[in-house]
């Protein structure tokens, strides 16, 4: 155990030149960020400086023995370690994952998709090779950087032009107790062909001992090309001692569309980043999230919006829910590049404080470079309406029962601007806040 980056890993691919040649680079730009790194100033790794995490799957992580997805010469060989479980109330082809290892893929997709592990992928000899760490600065997101130095679990996913899929795919992310602090690294690859529609979700659930700590990092690499449109939903439930980091870089072309809703409401410390480039004409981007917190965490929603093309649009519109000692972080940038004219972004942050103790920082960010567009940012913070609540609690209800009922009252603006129905349900179910202290 010798830190995040560690040497004498053997990963799966390692004769192939060029993949090699990608993870080194990511070796040689991986810096842990300090309180000195600007796009990291009010997020403090405090747990990623110690030396005991274990790589999930490797020799040291006794948790898993032989029962994982394995690849090599060409081949990928995948083992269940436990049943899968899941609980969403939606049908969809689900992928699962345990402790950042890929379990068995089994099920019938329709004509003109594509699902493969990465690494089976990248030995078929497959287009994932032309995405991979393309529209990725690593010197410029770090632990991007950290997850391609142990580039090896993930999907490819690729949804032909034109085919219109009914049902969501959904990442499935189980972690469960361990005898290690394990580290796993996840790269999805998602390509949408022109006029393609999908759905994406992302589950990151935690199950066994209150108490146990642990490290995901993930990296989505997105390309949404002509009139193609992507839906992409996420719920991070982690322990309450875990460490989430992950970064969705997007390029939407022209006439692409790219929705996304994150909920986070898990984690010691959860940072959710979103890269996006709004490549072409009539590009357009809605992102926006709701994040719920007590105890001692802190969560971090992260977006960088750049407007590359005339006639693009972007949204965003955050909240979150602050109690006990724990800490919000939200930055949000958007970029008009000198030619991006008659294009049009806009940005909303708001919070809730529920506590004296509570925190929220928040850097909103316009950067123009051209005339004849329609910007805007705001941010505001306040607390729960006390002449509201004290009117609730006249009529009977608790205390306790009457926040939360207030809570989700100032979360569902956002939340019912999901287009989908039974998501849009599952999310609302999911956007309560724990009010014991952790």
């Amino acid at each position: 155990m010798s830190g995040l980056l560690q040497k004498n890993i053997d990963l799966a691919g390692s004769n192939i030149p060029w993949l090699e040649g990608l993870r080194d680079k990511g070796r040689e730009a991986f810096i842990l960020p300090t309180a000195k790194t600007e796009a990291w100033k009010y997020t403090k790794l405090r747990d990623l400086s110690a030396d005991d995490f274990v790589l999930s799957g490797t020799d040291e992580d006794k948790s898993h023995g032989e029962e994982h997805c394995t690849c090599g010469q060409g081949e990928c060989h995948c083992h269940h370690h436990h049943e899968p479980q899941t609980n969403l109330p939606f049908a969809g082809y689900e992928i699962h994952f345990e402790n950042g290892i890929l379990q068995t893929l089994a099920f019938d997709l329709p004509k003109g998709v594509m699902i493969k592990p990465l690494m089976e992928a990248v030995f078929d000899g497959d287009d994932v090779k032309k995405y991979l760490g393309k529209d990725i600065d690593l010197a410029s997101y770090p632990f991007a950087a950290l997850n391609t130095a142990y580039l090896e679990e993930g999907v490819y996913i690729e949804i032909e032009e034109g085919v219109i899929l009914s049902k969501p795919i959904i990442l499935i992310n189980h972690t469960h107790s361990c005898h290690q602090n394990i580290m796993a690294y996840l790269r999805n690859v998602i390509v949408l062909e022109n006029d393609a529609k999908a759905t994406i979700i992302e589950d990151f659930e935690y199950t066994g001992e209150e108490k146990s700590r642990y490290f995901n990092n993930i990296v989505n690499e997105i390309y949404i090309n002509k009139q193609a449109k992507l839906e992409h939903y996420k719920l991070q439930n982690e322990a309450y001692k875990a460490v989430h980091i992950s970064l969705s870089s997007v390029r939407v072309r022209e006439g692409g569309f790219y929705e996304s809703f994150c909920c986070q409401k898990g984690a010691n410390l959860a940072r959710n980043e979103t890269k996006i480039s709004l490549k072409e004409e009539h590009a357009e981007a809605v992102v926006n999230a709701v994040y719920l917190m007590n105890g001692w965490a802190t969560i971090d929603t992260t977006t960088d919006i750049e407007h590359l093309s005339p006639n693009t649009k972007s949204q965003q519109l955050v909240k979150g829910v602050v109690g006990g000692n724990a800490k919000g972080v939200f930055q949000g940038k958007i970029h008009i590049a000198p030619n991006a004219v008659k294009t049009e972004g806009r940005q909303l942050h708001k919070a809730l404080l529920l506590s004296d103790d509570a925190e929220i920082d928040c850097k909103p960010e316009l950067e123009i470079y051209a005339d004849d567009v329609k910007c805007s940012h705001g941010a505001a913070s306040g607390e729960l309406d006390k002449e509201q609540l004290f009117y609730m609690r006249s009529r009977g209800i608790g205390e306790e029962e009457a926040k939360r009922i207030l809570v989700e009252a100032y979360l569902n603006d956002v939340i019912n601007q999901i287009s989908q129905e039974d998501i849009k349900t599952w999310m609302l179910s999911q956007a309560t806040i724990n009010q014991e202290e952790k």
